[in-house]
Order: structure tokens, then sequence, then C-alpha cells
């Protein structure tokens, strides 16, 4: 809604131009520059988009000073209580928490589109034993679109949701079996009669030779770890996967494009950061030292999992998960050192100035890997982890973004530094 102008006035031409001033329903207000360029001849330079607005959305609202994150209105601290993941999913993609008929519906949709081509079996024998699982899942999702192609009509909204409720489907199927490959263990089929998480853990941890229950308290815990990465507003791979699909292209490619940019230890790849990171520290004793290079501007070393670049508070989803750590390892009896050495860590950290005058609290990441270990989860899938549980999230601002009637294909624009027009010369006189 266009609340008033705001004049910007060429100095030098005399030129001037009303922006009009925007305000969502919450967050702070934004200034429509897009007449800039015809009006005035001028681009704006935002490196890394960090104060842009690339679009519209109904779907999560994040207030990183007061440490507030919202899905279609609901706290994150609401959710992560009283929802499990699925329900989250049909809220982001709906906008309403559904009602039990339609939970069912959704549920029931979701469980029996788990199944993937028995081709795929084939694709995966084509990866090494030691290839990344995020590798293989970026290959294998971006493959589906091989199998709904044909007769995917783009301009359906119906279509456009099958596509959404396969994607959510079938990534736990796909994650487990990039583990199983990763460890030279069969492929183990989905069961239709567990529940979402339950399917997962089944799938990645039972084996053909013998009975497998699958634990309440890992069952639980994934949940929440997966409400809590659902979505996140514009990030690095909701964006890329709205760019990529503002061009039209395959729901499955968009996603697989999602995976790349997950992978990055700038982004998803943070909780397998923060492992790593405590097994170089070591020991508590090891602490002051590694504090002290994190402090050190020309020592590379640096705290994962301290600081967000958009909370400039705690993160609110690691006040929630710090707390299922804790009941995590005393239901589960695990006595892991890692997580003794993160809470000091976390401890030490939160004493020093350098730290507390930058609001450099742990984020989610910092806990969500620690979790994953005591599940038994390998170092080398806690990214996937993340991928699949931030589907539902991609998939919601992928059809948020199709369903928008002035969408455009993006194309940012650039701030030239390059040499200037000048004639070729051939290669003997050079």
């Amino acid at each position: 809604m266009s609340l008033k102008n705001l004049t910007l006035t060429d100095n030098e031409t005399g030129k001037s131009i009303e922006l009009p001033l925007l305000e969502g329903t919450l967050g702070n207000p934004t200034i429509d520059v897009k007449g800039i360029p015809g009006q005035l001849g001028y681009f704006t330079h935002d490196p890394s988009f960090g104060t842009t607005a690339s679009c519209e959305s109904r779907i999560t609202f994040i207030d990183g000073d007061k440490g507030i994150l919202l899905h279609r209105g609901y706290p994150i601290e609401q959710l992560a209580e009283k929802s499990n993941y699925l329900e989250t999913a049909y809220l982001l993609i709906h906008g309403e928490l559904p009602n039990k008929e339609q939970y069912d519906e959704f549920s029931t949709v979701i469980r029996r589109h788990t199944m993937i081509n028995e081709s795929l079996k084939t694709f995966f024998g084509g990866f090494r034993h030691d290839a990344h699982p995020m590798s293989m899942m970026m290959g294998v999702v971006g493959s589906l679109a091989a199998f709904y192609h044909e007769g995917l009509n783009m301009n359906d909204e119906e279509h456009l949701m099958i596509s959404a409720h396969r994607l959510i489907s079938k990534l736990p199927t796909i994650a487990a079996a990039c583990y199983k490959h990763s460890i030279g263990e069969p492929i183990v089929y989905p069961r239709n009669d567990l529940e979402y998480c339950e399917n997962l853990l089944y799938m990645m941890f039972s084996v053909p030779c013998e009975e497998y229950v699958v634990s309440p308290v890992a069952a639980k815990a994934l949940n929440l770890l997966f409400i809590l990465h659902a979505d996140h507003e514009q990030n690095a791979s909701t964006s890329t996967v709205r760019l990529v699909g503002s061009t039209g292209a395959n729901p499955f490619a968009c996603i697989s494009a999602g995976i790349a940019a997950l992978w990055g230890p700038a982004h998803g790849g943070a909780n397998e950061g923060v492992l790593k990171m405590l097994e170089e520290i070591g020991s508590v004793e090891n602490i002051p030292k590694f504090i002290e290079k994190a402090k050190d501007k020309n020592d590379p070393f640096r705290l994962m999992g301290f600081g967000h670049r958009v909370y400039k508070n705690f993160d609110p989803r690691a006040t929630i998960i710090r707390e299922v750590c804790y009941q995590v390892l005393e239901e589960t009896g695990i006595k892991d050192p890692m997580f003794g050495l993160a809470m000091k860590l976390e401890e030490i950290a939160l004493k020093d100035e350098y730290f507390v005058e930058r609001k450099l609290y742990p984020n989610v990441d910092f806990y969500s890997g620690v979790i994953y270990k005591a599940l038994g989860i390998p170092v080398s899938m806690f990214t996937v982890m993340f991928a699949l549980a931030r589907t539902s999230g991609w998939v919601s601002h992928w059809l948020e973004m199709m369903g928008d009637p002035d969408g455009r294909i993006g194309r940012p624009r650039q701030l030239y530094m390059g040499a200037l027009e000048r004639d070729y010369i051939p290669l003997e006189k050079r």
C-alpha cells in the first residue's frame, strides 16, 4: 500500500522523481525505486541485496532486532510447541492451519507420493560411494524434471500443487537413498503407514535383514528441527528458487537450484561447520585459545554458529532448540562430550565483551548439529536434513511467485567497473 511519496532530485539536471513509500503489514517501510532508471537514468546499488525487497510475500516475517519469526502470522515458538512438520508445511503452502479433514487429506497425499522411479537406482549407482550426499541430492532432484515434464502445465494451479506435493513427499526417499549409497547398503522403500519423520529415519537406518523400530525420541526431535528450518523468508536458497522459477523452469529444477545454494558453508552448511569447529577445539581447556583466535582479524579461524545475517538478537529458533538438546541427550542416554564442549563454548563466549558488544549470539546451526549427531545422523547428512525441512518453504515461495499476476523474470543489474570500449587487435600484433 502506498502511504506517501519521497522526492529524489538530481542536483545536476534538476530532474525529480516521486518515489512511493510502501508499507507492509509488518516490518520496515519500503521505497519503490523501479521508476528511477526510466526517469532519471540511474540504477540503485545494493551488494548482496541486503536492503532490497525483491518481492512481496505473505509467508514469513522476521524481525531481526527483536528476535521474532512468524509463519503466516504464527510465532515459531507456538508452532514448535503445538504443531508438527506436515501441518506447518500445509500452513506455509495454503496460508491457514488445516482443519482435521484438510490435514488428513494433505497427509494422505504426501504419504502416497513417497515412491521414486525404479530407474533412479541406476542413477545413484553412477555416483562414487564417497560423493557428498548434497551433490547426489542436487543431481537426483533435478533429474525428477525428466520424469514429470510432459503434461505439466505451468499455468494450471492444480498441476503446480501436485508438483509441490511430489517434492515434499519424495525428498526424504531421495535423501535416505543418498545415505544408503554412501555406506553401501541397499535402498529401503518408504512405508506409508509411518509419519513423515518416522519414515525418513526408517529409510535411513533400517536394513532388509532385520526388524527396525523407529525411536519416538528421535522422530520427535527431528520433527521439531524440521519445523524450525521450514522457512526463513528471502534467504539465499529461497531467493534462488524464486529467481530460477521466474524463468518458468521446471519446479524440480528450481528446487535443485535451491539445494545447490543451501549447500554453501555460509548458508545450510553452517551446522556441519559447527561440528568440525568443535572437533578442532577438541576440549574445554582449549576454548580460551580459540576464543582469542576468533577475535584476531588476521587469523582465519571463526566461531561457527555464532551471529546471524538477520538476527541482531537471539535467534528465536536457537532458544527452542537449546532445550531440545538437553532432552534428546537425556532421553537417549547419550553422553556426548561435544555437547558439553558446545555449552561451555557458549558460556565463555557470551561472557566475553567482544561477542556481547557485537551481539554474536548462538544461532540455530550451533545446536542443530549436536542433535543430529546424537540421533546418529552423520555430519555429511546435516545439510541434507536442512534441505528436507526447507523444501516446504521453497515450494511455498515458488507457488506464491508462480501465482503473482505481476511476476516477471528476475534480472538484477550491475555497476560496471570494467574496461572502456576498445578495438580488437589481431593475435600476431599483440
